[in-house]
This record gives structure tokens, C-alpha cells and sequence, in this order.
């Protein structure tokens, strides 16, 4: 059996094992939304999958060692495709106007960089 915090109001976390679930109260209620993957488990599902030999310390090198080129095919080529994955795509973010939530004073938001991703439709099925 897991066990429940309440964090808040209207907010229930909730773990069971390796799983763990956050439950929102929507008019009275709950919608379960299961927690994304963190690190720690990334790499633990990498060295299961490289097999018993494989150290943690390994499959954390092989992560950050992909992680690394494509934070650099990113910033070098602006796109790195991984076939039956997705894309990693630079996009840049034109100037705009925005308002001071606080005030509604109108401010000048400057252009800047971001990393998109578009899953391959293998993916998505």
C-alpha cells in the first residue's frame, strides 16, 4: 500500500513504490496525474537497460555524455534529429511587449533563444 500527503488544499501527493502520483480536486473530484521522471530514475532505467554489469555511475556518464551533445549540435547546428525520437530545434523569440503583472505597466521584452522539441511520429503512436 502507498501512502498520501496532502500538500496543500486541493493538491494530494501520493507514492507507491517507484510510481508516484499527484491528484488535483476538480470540483469535487480527484484527477490523478502521474509524476514525470526524474534524473535519478532516468538513470536507473539506463542501467537496467545496458544490463547487471553496468555501474550507475556508467549509465550516468552515457546520459550526460548525450545530454552534452545536444546541448552542443543545439547550439553549433540549431538542430539535432534523433531518428525514431524527435528534434531538438533552436527557435528564437522575437521582442514584444509585455505587462508588469503587479503594476499592468506596459515593459519591453527582449528577444531571446529557446530549444524546442517536435517528437517523431513513432513517438506519438
Amino acid at each position: 500500500m502507498g501512502s498520501a500527503v496532502s500538500t496543500a488544499e486541493n493538491q494530494i501527493f501520493f507514492r507507491s513504490g517507484e510510481i508516484a502520483f499527484f491528484a488535483l480536486q476538480n470540483k469535487g473530484s480527484y484527477v490523478f496525474l502521474k509524476s514525470p521522471m526524474n534524473k535519478a530514475q532516468l538513470i536507473e532505467t539506463i542501467q537496467k537497460q545496458m544490463g547487471p554489469e553496468t555501474t550507475k555511475k556508467a549509465a550516468e556518464e552515457a546520459l550526460n555524455a548525450v545530454v552534452e551533445a545536444i546541448k552542443e549540435g543545439v547550439q553549433k547546428d540549431e538542430k539535432v534529429q534523433i531518428i525514431g525520437f524527435g528534434t531538438f530545434v533552436l527557435k528564437t523569440r522575437s521582442a514584444r511587449t509585455g505587462r508588469n503583472p503587479k503594476t499592468g505597466e506596459p515593459l519591453e521584452i527582449a528577444e531571446s533563444r529557446t530549444v524546442g522539441f517536435k517528437a517523431s511520429s513513432s513517438l506519438k503512436d
